[in-house]
């Protein structure tokens, strides 16, 4: 029995193409599925989560917990609060004034001076110590993260630009 070569050759092409579909598809759902949301957590979950990962760190006593769980839970609701009006800002496309962008930084500025004078009543001279190192190196990280998140919009803008071009 002869097989013609050009039939063999098509079929090892359609073979191939059948390989690659299928390495292309299965790539694709690992990608999705790699892309999960973050778990949604209560405000007395991540309370408490921040409380025993503040426990671990500066070794706080239970009275110290107990002290600190409250200002917590004030300070998440405070943010989430914030994060759903800017949310709600940005879906109506209203941008705040630049007398509501000083009043905003002004009370966040007041609430830190707040937490950070609570805190030291709270903790000893060493665990405030840990904790102002722990307070710069978050602020350093975000900086860095919205440094990052700057770069990208920048780079997307970009490419919109050139691809509007064309």
């Amino acid at each position: 029995m002869k097989i013609n070569k050009n039939k063999f050759i098509h079929m090892k092409n359609l073979v191939s193409i059948l390989v690659l579909v299928f390495a292309v598809t299965f790539t694709a759902k690992a990608q999705k599925k790699g892309k999960h949301k973050k778990p949604e957590f209560s405000i007395e979950q991540k309370a408490d989560l921040t409380v025993k990962k503040m426990t671990l760190t500066l070794d706080l006593s239970e009275k110290q917990q107990n002290q600190i769980k409250p200002l917590i839970m004030a300070q998440i609701t405070g943010r989430k609060a914030a994060m759903e009006k800017r949310k709600e800002a940005r879906k109506n496309a209203q941008k705040p004034t630049a007398d509501e962008i000083y009043a905003m930084k002004n009370k966040q500025l007041d609430k830190q001076i707040m937490m950070k004078n609570k805190m030291r009543d709270i903790l000893n001279k060493d665990q405030f110590i840990k904790f102002e190192k722990m307070q710069a190196r978050r602020k350093m990280a975000g900086m860095k993260k919205k440094k990052e998140m700057m770069a990208k919009k920048k780079k997307m803008k970009k490419r919109k630009k050139i691809e509007e071009g064309k």
